[in-house]
């Protein structure tokens, strides 16, 4: 089957990582997303990844504790290069080559993030995770992967969550929730919808990407959102 997406980013929460044990990293959560994204890739489309840190460190909920916000952003953004080097070793591991790249310098571990470097690795086939948000505080991973995914001309944001797409309201609190399979930017920010915030949102509206949100829990839903499926909710331009 032909994918509808030559490149995509796909943003995965840290939570998305810690499986049910609620923070850290589960080893059996990151082999099968590892799995699903060789999947993907084997298909010829190019993948781009960013990776959350709430599994390890917030730094909102640090600031709300008094912690000053830049630091605690900071050490978020350390959080995310954790996630992104257990992710490539389990990409690597099922034989995926993948490059890390990192917005804060840390040539041990990570490239700096260079954007025709990351793009070249993409045309040759490699994943390439995105760590360490945008490298400023007051920025969140949602807008680092809008930002990312517009430099690198990414087709579509892939948003993996734990629900199949957007509801009017919370599905879990409320029985009479319904699921909206279309939305545009505007709707999104009107309502205050918890797609993306606000700042990745407008970014993504002012450049035209396309998101969609979809269940991550569903084995072999990566591939087909990029084979075209009609699944989660997608956010795109009111034509």
């Amino acid at each position: 089957m032909a994918s509808k997406y030559q490149r995509v980013l796909l943003k995965l929460s840290g939570e998305a990582l810690a499986g049910e044990q609620g923070y850290g990293i589960d080893p059996e959560v990151i082999t099968g997303i590892a799995a699903e994204i060789k999947d993907v890739v084997a298909l010829g489309v190019q993948v781009a990844l960013v990776i959350g840190g709430g599994n390890i460190f917030r730094g909102l909920a640090a600031s709300s504790k008094g912690m000053d916000r830049a630091s605690a952003d900071y050490m978020g953004m350390l959080a995310t290069v954790m996630n992104s080097l257990a992710m490539q070793d389990a990409l690597e591991k099922q034989g995926v080559v993948t490059r890390v790249q990192s917005a804060i310098e840390m040539q041990q571990i990570a490239e700096p993030y260079i954007r025709r470097r990351a793009v070249r690795h993409l045309e040759k086939g490699r994943v390439v995770i995105f760590s360490a948000g945008t490298g400023n505080p007051y920025f969140t991973t949602d807008t680092a992967a809008s930002l990312r995914a517009m430099e690198i001309n990414a087709e579509v944001i892939l948003k993996a969550t734990k629900v199949d797409g957007v509801y009017t309201a919370d599905p879990k609190k409320d029985s009479n929730a319904v699921k909206l399979p279309v939305l545009t930017y505007l709707e999104v920010l009107q309502k205050g919808l918890q797609v993306m915030d606000a700042t990745a949102t407008s970014l993504c509206m002012d450049n035209n990407l396309p998101m969609i949100i979809f269940d991550l829990t569903q084995r072999g839903n990566i591939k087909k959102v990029v084979l075209g499926e009609q699944i989660g909710t997608i956010v795109k331009r009111g034509d």
